[in-house]
């Protein structure tokens, strides 16, 4: 098994290229081995000497559908760390702002922009190395590897950076080349899981997500002030060297890339014909440009012509911008209401760690109880398909009243005369529900648009980091002149109004998709 693993990642590949040792062969280039040695040919000859190359036969073990529990949780335990690293990075720096302000003779609005563009970078990015991980001869590793290893290696620089100016576009930078993850992680594990197990590995994922700014913030909120604001980035750099050496060692996940190298495999041992999967059948009419220009577009068309993925997007970017607003209000809450030290602050951002373990368990029984046990009853009498999309947003009709109240508990009740374990209540409830809303959000996508499952992703992940970068420079003045009770309360009453647009779309979902101009024309 290790073995497998070894030689279908990006390392393994590289070495097949370089050495082609006998011990990561593949079945096709063994002695004696034909295509039906062992299994169900799914050869199919076209105009003589053209073969389309599938499968062969439903239990094909390189079909990732396929592969044992433990690639799978390999898959997941990658992408998970490699997720917690970049969105880790995003905040650790903040705890440093008051020095970073002294040094470089900023104000506090212009600190706050290593934060909001990195988190705008890590937003564009997925827009370019989204759509080309679907394209079969790049799949999902080559984007993960060549992007990773410039993002560790602007660590470098970034922690040396001798004006504001020069930190702010490294950081930016930083940022778009760690984006990949962000959205072609989920597809990755929709590639391997399917829908009753699927949710499962999203719930680890998005666990990792939600958990890493606030880990972020608890370890640089003990070394800044002992070490200096620049150690955070040295933090960055000693988290991201073990994620580039597991993104190494990661096997590929994209069904249409694997059929693409096992065609290059057969083409290589029989020259007399040509071998195509059948994404290359559908794209041999098409230049490489006109592919990669389509996979570019592809994200936007979703997006903007179908009114079900457009909301969802929208909800999910307030929320998250919100999200995000903590960076500016936690300050002010616990440092000047409660005279907490940076240390303190930052181990004050483990309640989101807490609420988001919570709302993890109970999301995973919902699922173990209820979610997959319906669906699976439905599948196998009524209807013959996947589960309805809109299904799995379920548990959002009642998490979607969370972060009002969340927000509303942490405004008003930061007070010198209350306890500050009450405002953290607030802080519990907020990521907490949150998370199954993402969660939903993130079953939702690829039930819609499978086969654009990193495109679609790829759209609403820069949604999200775009209103997060602003969140994060107007929420200062916004808490500053309206006071925490009053900034959080014009922020809840925003989420209030989108309750009736979850409950309209798990409703009337199927509706809306009917009328996407888009949905079955990619």
């Amino acid at each position: 098994m290790a073995l497998q693993i070894f030689r279908d990642s990006f390392l393994g590949q590289c070495i097949r290229t370089i050495a082609r040792p006998l011990w990561l062969q593949y079945p096709e280039e063994r002695h004696g081995h034909s295509d039906t040695a062992g299994h169900i040919s799914k050869l199919e000859d076209l105009d003589g000497n053209i073969t389309i190359v599938d499968w062969y036969g439903e239990d094909d073990p390189e079909n990732p559908y396929n592969w044992s529990s433990t690639k799978k949780a390999w898959v997941v335990f990658v992408i998970g760390y490699y997720s917690f690293v970049v969105y880790m990075a995003a905040p650790i720096y903040s705890p440093g702002k008051d020095a970073f302000q002294h040094e470089f003779n900023v104000t506090p609005a212009e600190s706050s922009l290593g934060l909001a563009l990195y988190v705008l970078g890590y937003g564009a990015g997925p827009l370019l190395f989204g759509p080309r991980s679907e394209i079969p001869r790049f799949g999902r590793n080559l984007p993960y590897v060549i992007s990773f290893i410039i993002f560790t290696i602007l660590c470098i620089p970034t922690g040396f950076a001798p004006s504001a100016i020069g930190f702010y576009c490294l950081r930016l930078l930083q940022g778009f080349f760690g984006s990949p993850c962000l959205a072609t992680g989920g597809a990755s594990i929709s590639d391997v899981y399917g829908p009753y197990t699927r949710p499962y590995a999203m719930t680890a994922w998005v666990y990792c997500i939600f958990c890493a700014p606030a880990i972020g913030m608890l370890i640089s909120g003990f070394a800044i002030p002992v070490l200096g604001w620049r150690f955070s980035m040295w933090e960055i750099l000693m988290a991201a060297g073990p994620a580039l050496v597991l993104i190494l060692l990661l096997p590929e996940t994209s069904a249409s890339s694997i059929l693409h190298r096992r065609a290059q495999r057969l083409q290589t041992r029989d020259q007399s014909k040509q071998y195509l999967t059948t994404s290359e059948i559908t794209q041999s009419h098409s230049s490489f440009s006109d592919i990669v220009r389509e996979s570019l577009l592809a994200p936007i068309k979703i997006t903007l012509l179908d009114p079900a993925i457009l909301f969802v997007n929208i909800y999910t970017s307030l929320v998250y911008g919100i999200y995000y607003t903590f960076f500016e209000a936690f300050p002010l809450v616990y440092m000047d209401v409660y005279h907490f030290n940076l240390g303190q602050m930052g181990a004050a951002f483990l309640a989101i760690v807490i609420g988001t373990t919570i709302s993890l368990v109970i999301y995973n029984l919902y699922h173990y109880l209820v979610f997959i046990p319906r669906a699976k009853t439905s599948f196998t009498t009524t209807n013959p398909t996947d589960p309805d999309p809109e299904a799995v947003l379920t548990p959002a009709l009642v998490a979607c009243f969370g972060p009002a109240i969340g927000l509303f508990l942490f405004g008003w009740a930061a007070h010198p005369n209350i306890h500050w374990v009450v405002p953290t209540l607030g802080i519990v409830i907020y990521p907490g529900c949150v998370f199954v809303l993402m969660q939903s959000v993130f079953l939702y996508i690829p039930a819609c648009y499978p086969a654009h499952a990193a495109s679609v992703f790829a759209a609403a992940d820069f949604m999200r980091s775009a209103f997060a970068c602003g969140a994060v420079v107007f929420s200062h003045p916004l808490f500053v002149n309206l006071g925490v009770g009053g900034g959080c309360s014009l922020l809840a009453g925003l989420t209030v109004v989108c309750v009736g647009g979850i409950y309209l779309l798990r409703f009337f979902g199927a509706a809306l998709r009917k009328k996407s101009k888009v949905g079955g024309k990619l």
